[in-house]
């Protein structure tokens, strides 16, 4: 491998590159180099084998971290900057210290990637393609485009380290109110899959923007749904959302206000729902194993506009006081309270056993349909 020390035709006197200038070298189209070079905040100055030698760390490392972040291999090209080199300082920092596995770090690099990835296409497709649309005849996309940008960058950083913070609060403290070691990966949670029913056939009679508005009112629908209500959005699917949260109390009532809320929007397809409650392994924001399994088993066999949950969640419910074993166990419990002249227990779920039935990988299961209590409040 050789290392390219050279200057590039595109430095100034003063040693700044000209955007221009370079793009005119390279053929990349000028108006993409201000923007990095805006957002980025530095110039580009160093090859791969360059940043990794400056940052004191093996050309391999480098790589790994580089990749594990989404960024494709450059070559040898002059395209990272100072912060590049800073990056690669600091994660190796962490290691050196002990602060970090090797492993851990490069899980590190990729969390942050795969999450920050999705979060800059979003920001790039649905905000600023709308705002860069010349207001004024004649005007061109870049007169318009990088002024924005410019503003929006600051508020934009701020606003996302400020989020960044309440989330890493918000996990920090579900770590410490874990029992021990081992439940902070391996947690009982409810975890439940809300799935759009007909979404295949849905696509071959949507035009492309009117099928990419309906998808977005479901995941804002529903992203909003499960926040209020004190839930954890794993991530969306399309047609399909994951959600947990740690009882499944709070779970069941999510599912039934998407099920009522969806049923009472003409535009929305009907809804599905299925639910489960056991032990789940949790690895970078994303849920694993045989509870997340049986939810998504549970959903595909859901009636329209209903809820399916698992034994263990129903069992779970009923042990909280959530929802009675059976009707006639409620009128027990009711005359009793009476005869005692005390008042009735409160019973927010109603639980009804469905067929037995063998799914493919996890045995016999016994589905309960749930559904909200008559008198419940929503």
């Amino acid at each position: 491998m050789t290392v390219d020390d050279t200057g590039s035709g595109a430095d100034d006197a003063d040693g700044r590159v000209d955007p221009e200038a370079e793009a005119a070298d390279s053929g990349e189209d000028p108006l993409a180099l201000r923007l990095e070079q805006l957002i980025l905040g530095a110039e580009r100055r160093y090859t791969p084998f360059q940043a990794a030698r400056s940052a004191g760390v093996s050309m391999e490392l480098a790589s790994r971290f580089w990749r594990a972040m989404g960024f494709a291999d450059i070559g040898q090209a002059k395209a990272l900057t100072e912060a590049d080199v800073l990056a690669l300082r600091r994660l190796a920092g962490l290691v050196e210290a002990g602060l970090l596995s090797e492993a851990m770090a490069v899980q590190v690099a990729r969390s942050t990637g795969q999450t920050t990835a999705r979060l800059a296409e979003w920001q790039i497709d649905s905000f600023l393609e709308g705002l860069t649309e010349p207001p004024e005849p004649g005007m061109t996309r870049t007169e318009v485009t990088y002024p924005i940008v410019e503003l929006l960058l600051p508020e934009l950083e701020e606003f996302l380290v400020y989020v960044w913070r309440r989330q890493l609060a918000a996990s920090a403290g579900r770590v410490v109110q874990a029992a021990d070691d081992e439940e902070m990966v391996d947690r009982r949670l409810a975890v439940a899959f809300a799935d759009l029913v007909g979404f295949t056939r849905l696509t071959r009679r949507m035009e492309e923007e009117e099928l990419g508005e309906l998808v977005e009112a479901f995941e804002t629908t529903s992203a909003d749904l499960v926040a209020a209500r004190g839930g954890r959005l794993i991530k969306t699917l399309g047609d399909e959302v994951l959600y947990a949260a740690d009882d499944a109390g709070t779970a069941a009532d999510i599912a039934l206000r998407l099920v009522e809320t969806l049923g009472n929007d003409e535009t929305m397809p009907e809804l599905r729902v299925g639910m489960a409650f056991g032990t789940v392994t949790t690895r970078m924001g994303d849920v694993f194993g045989t509870t997340v399994n049986l939810a998504s088993r549970l959903t595909s066999i859901a009636p329209r506009d209903a809820v399916l949950v698992d034994s263990a969640f129903a069992e779970e419910l009923i042990r909280t006081g959530d929802a009675p074993a059976s009707e006639a166990e409620a009128a027990e419990a009711a005359a009793a309270a009476e005869k005692e002249g005390e008042e009735p227990p409160v019973y927010r779920f109603a639980l009804q056993p469905t067929w037995q039935r063998p799914v493919r990988g996890l045995g016999v299961i016994e589905p309960w349909l749930l559904t909200r209590r008559e008198g419940a409040a929503p």
